[in-house]
């Protein structure tokens, strides 16, 4: 297990630092899905919510919160995000979200990633929920990661 690089040496959380570390490009994947009832499925894939496009509105959610993560995460630094992409599928039962982002910088995306997939779910449940207060956001985790120190990483 690796050692948890948040902590210093009395246990205490402190942000680490990163200013001796390598300015790489680093990207990374998340992904999660949010379960609903055909109904609501059915008026987000149709455009007819009372809160208007909520695959939109989700997608601007998404980029939003991967740029505000070190406002959400206390331990986040702040990084220069270069891209941020929000991909929504339609699926049987549900809508599925994976986000891309990536920088070229010292620290890892990962945590931007898991955010905007997050947030985007989230603003679905809430765009539907007059509908289906029965949905299940499930499944968000990380897909891959690049670049840094530790290199690639594939779940």
């Amino acid at each position: 297990m690796g050692r948890l690089t948040h902590l210093d040496a009395a246990g205490a959380a402190h942000m680490v630092d990163v200013s001796a570390k390598a300015s790489t490009k680093r990207e990374a994947i998340a992904a999660g899905r949010i379960a609903m009832s055909a109904d609501a499925l059915a008026a987000i894939r149709d455009g007819a919510l009372a809160k208007g496009d909520a695959l939109a509105v989700a997608r601007v959610a998404g980029i939003m919160a991967a740029k505000r993560t070190p406002d959400l995460i206390p331990l986040c630094h702040p990084i220069a995000i270069s891209k941020v992409s929000i991909d929504l599928a339609i699926e049987a039962d549900g809508i599925a979200c994976t986000a891309t982002v990536a920088t070229t910088g010292p620290t890892g995306v990962e945590m931007e990633a898991l955010t905007a997939v997050s947030a985007a779910l989230l603003t679905l449940y809430d765009m539907a929920k007059a509908i289906d207060r029965g949905m299940r956001i499930e499944g968000i985790g990380l897909l891959a990661k690049s670049g840094g120190r530790s290199g690639d990483w594939r779940a």
